[in-house]
């Protein structure tokens, strides 16, 4: 049985965030939804990076740099990568951490990343898997991926919304609906279970905690 091309769904899900959306993401996002619908504070997520974070850190995924910009970084000067396949996010990013001078590496996680410069402490991927296409199997290439880019004992950590295994709201579950008809969200089949398993063959020692609707995770390389 030959592997479907997903490519397409990947391009489809970044392609939202535009300009526009991305000046109003901190507060529709980080403000209303994490709150509101998925139930899982920012300040948790912001709590995941100070926790995990170290001063040689690439931010896949990168957004709005919300978290890159408040998050605190053991020492003064770190370094900083940011990866995404949207040069808005990347943009957007790059200006607001400005001040700690970070590497643009424009890729898609689903595939092997072209990247030859010096390995990362640390790798978060917040609300990342739940936009990429195929199953939790399959779009845990993703993992695969950016472990390549880690020192040997080096963490990868992040979140993402699951549609099982983790408490929704009818408001959730009509929302993360709607994404899902959108290519927005890939995560309809999503759970706790097949998260956990996708961890359990990657790390040589993982946590896994649920907050709302989301998932909260992190793992070290051997």
């Amino acid at each position: 049985m030959e592997t479907p091309d997903l490519s397409d769904d990947v391009y489809a899900a970044q392609a939202v965030y535009s300009r526009i959306v991305l000046a109003v993401y901190d507060l529709a996002v980080l403000g209303f939804s994490n709150r509101f619908l998925w139930r899982c504070p920012t300040s948790r997520l912001l709590a995941l990076y100070n926790g995990h974070v170290t001063a040689n850190h690439l931010d896949v995924g990168a957004g709005t740099g919300y978290f890159l910009d408040r998050c605190t970084f053991p020492g003064p000067s770190p370094r900083i990568a940011l990866l995404d396949l949207n040069d808005n996010c990347l943009q957007r990013t790059s200006t607001r951490i400005a001040r700690y001078h970070p590497e643009i590496i424009r890729a898609n996680v689903m595939e092997a990343i072209p990247y030859t410069g010096q390995r990362f402490d640390s790798i978060s991927m917040s609300y990342v898997l739940h936009c990429l296409p195929g199953s939790i199997q399959s779009k845990a290439r993703s993992l695969d991926h950016v472990t390549d880019l880690l020192h040997p004992g080096g963490v990868v950590f992040g979140a993402t919304l699951l549609s099982q295994g983790v408490r929704r709201s009818l408001a959730a579950r009509c929302v993360m609906e709607a994404y899902n008809r959108r290519r927005i969200f890939s995560n309809r089949s999503d759970s706790l279970t097949g998260l956990r398993d996708a961890l359990s063959q990657r790390f040589v020692w993982f946590g896994l905690a649920t907050v709302g609707s989301a998932a909260l995770f992190w793992g070290a390389k051997a």
